[in-house]
């Protein structure tokens, strides 16, 4: 532990994985917490999230829990002060609720369209709407959002996920928005692209599918959850202070590199 984010509360949605392994929001609440922050752990599942308070806690941080679906307005209010009631402040929310579904605009269902966009975008909105006032009685906080390369280049590692690539592109202008709204009250919003880390969110694809992934990464090496939560901790802390509306590719170099020869 440093304590690069010593003395300050975080909130972290999405936070425990949907399976075995470490998600992005997992790893990020647990960096989070070893740099001395105390975390609010946001969840739909207790259970999940109750697992990882004890496991920060058995390293000697501290976490409280948080669960709800925080795609309903009263759930995202509650939370924020919840994190009030339990901290006494609030200075970052990392926004790490997302799900994706298959379908091209001829083949996905408006109920699967509604609840890709519900789950990214809704509660993204919902939760930073409800933790700005409480940052603006701190002097100031970090949002951000978690996005994907998907939302930059289309999911060019398999065929027709057109909801989860537009509601991942909106993070980008929603971050911009934010950011523009509200850099002169010392608030930050940044937002990490997410390239093929493999993760439980992606396990179920396979091995095949798996090695397809790290082969399009000009580094030829797989990303993990631990790579973005090191990208999340710098924008949470003062380290960044300066910094705000950026789009922050960790992917290996997938974006900026894409006609890299091979």
């Amino acid at each position: 532990m440093t304590d690069r984010l010593k003395g300050k509360v975080a909130v972290v949605t999405g936070a425990a994985p949907r399976g075995e392994g470490v998600g992005n929001g997992m790893a990020t609440a647990i960096l989070f917490a070893r740099e001395g922050a105390k975390v609010v752990l946001v969840n739909r599942s207790a259970e999940r999230a109750d697992k990882l308070a004890r496991q920060i806690k058995d390293e000697g941080g501290e976490a409280s829990v948080f669960a709800a679906d925080v795609a309903k307005p009263e759930a995202a209010e509650a939370m924020a002060g919840f994190a009030m009631k339990q901290y006494g402040r609030l200075d970052i929310l990392h926004n790490n609720v997302g799900i994706g579904a298959p379908g091209t605009p001829e083949t996905v269902s408006l109920a699967d369209w509604n609840k890709v966009l519900e789950a990214n975008l809704t509660t993204t909105m919902l939760c930073t709407k409800h933790c700005l006032p409480k940052m603006k009685q701190g002097g100031g906080g970090s949002i951000i959002m978690v996005s994907s390369i998907a939302g930059v280049l289309g999911l060019i590692g398999s065929a027709g996920a057109v909801a989860y690539s537009t509601a991942k592109a909106g993070l980008h202008g929603f971050t911009l928005s934010v950011a523009a709204d509200y850099a002169t009250q010392n608030i930050r919003a940044n937002c990490i692209v997410v390239g093929s880390v493999h993760t439980p969110m992606v396990a179920h694809l396979g091995d095949e599918a798996r090695e397809r992934r790290r082969n399009m990464v000009p580094m030829k090496t797989e990303g993990t959850a631990w790579d973005v939560a090191h990208g999340a901790v710098y924008l949470a802390s003062d380290e960044s202070r300066w910094v705000t509306g950026l789009m922050l590719p960790i992917d290996g170099g997938l974006v900026a590199l894409r006609q890299w020869p091979r």
